[in-house]
């Protein structure tokens, strides 16, 4: 993995980060390609148009604050990386846990930006 591509896979996951605790996802965008294909278990998009046409399911819950656990970046070679990511969701007004939850990104990078995502659930 060349030292930019592991620099923009943080970049990335940060962004996104500070889009799943505020709903500002304005700094994601520029990272992807305009034909970034974006998958979920929930979905799959085919453009960076979609991704932003569909971004409000990626809004803050209104009762919880989620914090992300530091991602691990793999180099599975050819511009694929993959991020192990645990999420913790806290009850706002008291801080309580409420649940957790494992994620697995991959992504695949090319001529310095975001071609696929996909994102699956790994366990709790």
């Amino acid at each position: 993995m060349s030292d930019r591509e592991l620099e923009l896979a943080r970049e990335f996951l940060d962004a996104l980060a500070v889009a799943a605790k505020t709903g500002e996802a304005e700094a994601v965008y520029p990272l992807l390609s305009p034909d970034v294909e974006w998958l979920t278990p929930q979905f799959a998009l085919r453009s960076v148009g979609e991704v932003r046409e569909r971004f409000e399911w990626f809004s803050p819950r209104e009762q919880l604050e989620v914090e992300f656990g530091e991602p691990e970046l793999t180099d599975l070679g050819s511009g694929r990386i993959v991020s192990d990511v645990q999420e913790t969701y806290r009850v706002k007004d008291t801080g309580d846990f409420a649940y957790s939850r494992a994620r697995r990104i991959e992504l695949t990078i090319s001529e310095g930006v975001i071609t696929r995502y996909e994102m699956r659930f790994t366990g709790s």
